[in-house]
């Protein structure tokens, strides 16, 4: 007998009391982590989006385009990268050069514009993760690696999930999903922390509700 052949009928034996491939599969996933209110999720998704080092803010609906305004002025932003679907009234007030996102656009362009603003598909509260879908208002998945600011939109509460299950429950396998846990990051061996290599340095999150 041959090795592979042992191998085999090793994991032969080892499945012979196993379900066919068809047998429906239980999932069980803890789905809500305590009897937490909107309001509690919502304050545990800041708290785990904070510790991914997100800079979160809090605001109305009738507020944010003056927060939009006062957040790009601050860091100085003179050009901003906007997706096709992005409502028009969130930048009203902002003193900056709306770039919208276009196909021909290299990555060098990409790189020179100082922040995106996007919209998102969900928020996981108990890992502080923002899923981007490619809708309208989020746009393609490069504008928001490129540039090194992005600023992101949750409304809440009906964009704010508690789990993990509860987003996969929620969003769409076939679009391209991008789940976001803080700026961009990595780390040596050594555990030195570098912002920035595959992604924005800064990333900053407005939950508006």
């Amino acid at each position: 007998m041959s090795s592979r052949e042992l191998i085999l009928g090793r994991v032969r034996r080892a499945l012979a009391d196993v379900q066919g491939e068809d047998a429906p599969i239980e999932r069980a996933y803890l789905r809500v982590h305590g009897d937490l209110s909107i309001e509690e999720t919502t304050d545990l998704l800041a708290e785990n989006l904070a510790d991914y080092r997100a800079i979160v803010h809090r605001c109305t609906a009738d507020e944010l385009a003056a927060t939009l305004a006062g957040m790009l002025a601050a860091r100085g932003s003179k050009t901003v990268l906007v997706p096709p679907g992005l409502d028009p009234s969130w930048l009203a007030g902002a003193d900056v050069d709306q770039v919208p996102d276009r196909l021909e656009s290299t990555p060098y362009e990409l790189d020179r514009i100082d922040s995106v603003v996007t919209a998102c598909a969900l928020a996981i509260a108990e890992t502080g993760t923002i899923v981007l879908d490619g809708s309208p208002d989020q746009g393609r998945r490069r504008i928001t690696l490129v540039p090194d600011h992005h600023i992101c939109v949750v409304r809440v509460p009906e964009q704010v999930v508690s789990s993990v299950p509860q987003a996969m429950e929620r969003l769409d396998p076939a679009r391209p999903l991008t789940w976001i846990s803080g700026p961009s990051a990595t780390s040596d061996i050594e555990l030195d922390r570098v912002e920035g290599v595959h992604g924005p340095r800064t990333l900053e999150v407005i939950l508006v509700g």
